[in-house]
């Protein structure tokens, strides 16, 4: 005797849905379940139900041959086709996918196809529409603005039970009538189902559940021959495929990200799931909401949890929502919880809506390609991934700490910071590297979602960084991607790297583009010793760039504003110091002392980046302390406008404000500056002060008095009084007498 087929049109990821499908299961007992999902991959299903499981997962299909062809099939709790497998799979009911197989979704003429059960066909816009959101259509034929509203009343958060999945089908029925013709690939998807029904239904004696999209489940029951379906089907490319299961994120599920069957709020579908049976819902709601209000050091009194309460139960009533929702709770927490802040609100929303929420898979779980590589790196390295802060210091003169260092480096490079570069053992030299090292079970996601760029940890770094440096808009950037291709060891990569800024070194003008190249270069080439790095490329490239930056830095520092200044004035000191750091020679530096020496002496430089540079000559000895006494005194001369002599101060002294300690002259010229200030200019300027001296800890800031101080007290007492000459010979005679006829008694 056939079977009877039972079809349940669902929302991805709702959970009044799985609700609905679970009590409707119950009360069927099917002897076969059929789920939307990628039929070739069926035997993945009893792995949903391992009590190792944890959602969020995902089904993850890809090319065997090529890595970078994936598809991702999100589960969360609340899914109804998860709910399905576990509701079959702890009944040992047969269960299995009928959707399109992953071999032919993901051949090379076929375009991925988005998990969400909404199609794309062709025709006019109006049809688009219904087809693109078949919920937004009823939500608006229903009077509501939006079709999330509507699904929550209707669906999520109905409480009058009632032939749900019979009113939806009929919905979807009238809405695909207006929708037109379907596309290629969704007609395939759904002549694959119906032929799978249609195994089921003459395999099975008895009831035949299906589980699928709204919007798929009129299709399945409309009368089409089976001939005519698998002529759709015929001569379909198809690829070898693997699949597995692999962790997922809570912010993955929401539709921010872009998952095109994403749900706005996976924090509070999670919500609806766990508490449809209880009549405490809101208060858990609410109490969760004001932890996390408090947790941020807001106020959330217990009075006003009621209160919050009360007015999402007016508000739905006022509504004519047949229960409180969403939005009552929201707004009445911006009203009695955030006193009409909805900036404090959105302080806890997207912890609170969205969370951070990581699923975990069973240990014998099929490994993806890059986890995989992972697991023998981590054995061959013998690094154990822990939740715990663990220190690792590297020796890289050693085999064993270049291999871990190269490891951890990759990763880093693929957004996996499984390792925390704390010190790169810049006291101690070049070989030394100290880690930080914590796992997050989310780092597994973060490699599935690599695939993209490679099978291996390595190939998939490389891909990753080469990718960023096409997209690379500026020298610094690209710069700083070579510089970590070089430290990850990925030579394709570096080669790559140094060739696209070798192009775009010749092709710019840009002085601060130039400037802010030489730090991570500089920091690259030192590396190159330890790594055994071939950087005779990288250091000719390096010294290019520094005769370039000197060439142009005294145009640039001609008529800036603050911020051009500023910004200025750091690219200069990072590029100096770089220079010091490759150990460049003297004639390759001689371009910058001299494009230093320009800029102060032209009138036309702004005075803060004159008064760096002016201070890297004196550092550098270009400038005798002699010069620099008498420069400053020319800048800091009252003929000088405030403002100009207040940035060659900023520019001279901040970072060295030390030297006044020691150097008299310096401190003379500055000393004098400052008092004959008027008062309004100096309480103008007094902000850069403050910044030049708070380098100096409080037994500076004494010293630094003590000297002036006493240094005035000496000029005091070295004053001669008029005709101290003529009378200095009679106190001279009345002391000796003094002293020879000793102190009166």
């Amino acid at each position: 005797m056939a079977g009877t087929p039972s079809i349940f049109g669902v929302r991805h990821h709702g959970p009044g849905s799985a609700r609905r499908l679970v009590e409707a299961l119950d009360r069927l007992q099917p002897q076969c379940v059929l789920i939307e999902g990628p039929s070739d991959v069926s035997d993945l299903i009893p792995l949903l139900a391992h009590p190792e499981m944890v959602p969020p997962v995902a089904l993850l299909t890809y090319a065997a041959d090529e890595p970078a062809r994936a598809l991702f099939f999100p589960f969360a709790e609340y899914s109804p086709e998860y709910q399905a497998a576990l509701w079959a799979v702890r009944r040992r009911i047969p269960v299995r996918f009928i959707d399109l197989p992953a071999a032919e979704r993901l051949a090379p003429t076929a375009a991925p196809a988005d998990t969400a059960d909404s199609p794309a066909p062709d025709g006019p816009a109006d049809k688009n529409r219904l087809a693109l959101d078949p919920i937004g259509a009823l939500a608006a034929a229903a009077g509501y603005d939006d079709g999330e509203s509507w699904w929550r009343d209707v669906i999520e958060e109905n409480p009058e039970p009632g032939p749900v999945f019979d009113a939806v089908a009929e919905a979807m029925t009238a809405l695909r009538a207006e929708a037109g013709a379907l596309d290629t690939d969704e007609a395939a998807r759904e002549a694959h189902m119906r032929l799978e029904l249609a195994r089921a239904l003459k395999e099975t004696e008895g009831p035949v559940a299906v589980v699928c999209g709204a919007w798929h489940a009129p299709a399945l029951v409309e009368k089409h021959a089976l001939k005519d379906d698998r002529a759709l089907l015929k001569d379909r490319p198809k690829v070898k495929i693997k699949a597995t299961v692999a962790p997922w994120t809570t912010p993955r599920l929401a539709r921010a990200s872009g998952y095109g069957a994403g749900v706005p709020s996976p924090g509070w579908c999670a919500h609806l799931w766990h508490s449809h049976q209880r009549t405490d819902g809101n208060a858990r709601w609410l109490a969760r909401t004001a932890g996390l209000l408090r947790a941020r050091g807001h106020l959330a009194s217990t009075a006003s949890l009621i209160e919050a309460e009360r007015l999402a139960h007016t508000l739905a009533a006022l509504r004519a929502r047949p229960a409180v929702g969403f939005e009552e709770l929201r707004d009445a927490v911006i009203a009695c919880l955030c006193h009409g802040e909805r900036l404090v609100w959105d302080d806890i929303a997207r912890e609170l809506l969205v969370g951070t929420g990581v699923g975990a898979i069973p240990r014998e779980t099929p490994l993806a390609p890059l986890l995989e590589d992972l697991q023998r790196q981590q054995k061959a390295t013998r690094l154990k991934a822990e939740a715990l802060d663990r220190e690792l210091a590297l020796d890289l003169r050693t085999e064993a700490g270049l291999m871990r260092s190269t490891l951890l480096h990759r990763l880093v490079a693929l957004d996996v910071p499984w390792g925390r570069l704390d010190d790169a053992g810049r006291s101690r030299g070049t070989f030394r590297e100290r880690w930080v090292l914590r796992w997050e079970p989310e780092y597994a996601v973060r490699l599935v979602e690599n695939l993209v760029f490679g099978a291996t940890i390595e190939q998939a770094a490389s891909g990753r960084l080469r990718a960023q440096m096409r997209e690379a808009v500026d020298l610094s950037a690209l710069a700083s991607l070579v510089r970590q291709a070089l430290t990850a060891r990925l030579d394709e990569a570096t080669r790559d790297g140094l060739g696209r800024l070798d192009s775009a070194a010749a092709r710019t003008s840009d002085c601060l583009q130039l400037l802010n190249t030489l730090a991570p270069l500089a920091d690259a080439v030192r590396y190159g010793e330890a790594r055994t790095i071939a950087a005779d490329s990288l250091f000719d490239l390096l010294r290019r760039l520094a005769v370039q930056g000197a060439l142009a830095l005294p145009y640039a520092a001609r008529n800036l504003d603050a911020a051009a200044a500023t910004a200025l004035r750091q690219a200069m000191l990072a590029a100096h110091q770089a220079m010091a750091l490759a150990e460049l020679t003297a004639a390759d530096r001689a371009p910058w002392w001299d494009a230093l020496a320009e800029i102060v002496e032209t009138a036309s430089s702004d005075r803060l980046v004159a008064g760096s540079a002016a201070r890297l000559l004196f550092e550098g000895e270009r400038l005798s302390a002699e010069d620099c006494v008498r420069l400053l005194g020319r800048m800091l001369s009252p003929g000088v406008p405030i403002a100009e002599a207040a940035g060659f101060f900023e520019g001279f002294f901040t970072g060295i404000g030390q030297r006044l300690l020691h150097d008299t002259g310096l401190r003379d010229a500055v000393d004098a500056w400052l008092r004959g200030l008027e008062e309004p200019d100096f309480v103008a300027h007094l902000p850069i002060f403050r910044r030049v001296f708070a380098t100096l800890d409080r037994s500076e800031r004494r010293r630094l008095m003590d000297a002036l101080f006493t240094d005035r007290r000496a000029e005091a007492r070295s004053r001669l009084a008029p005709h101290a000459a003529d009378a200095w010979p009679s106190h001279m005679a009345r002391l000796l007498d003094l002293l020879a006829r000793g102190a009166p008694r």
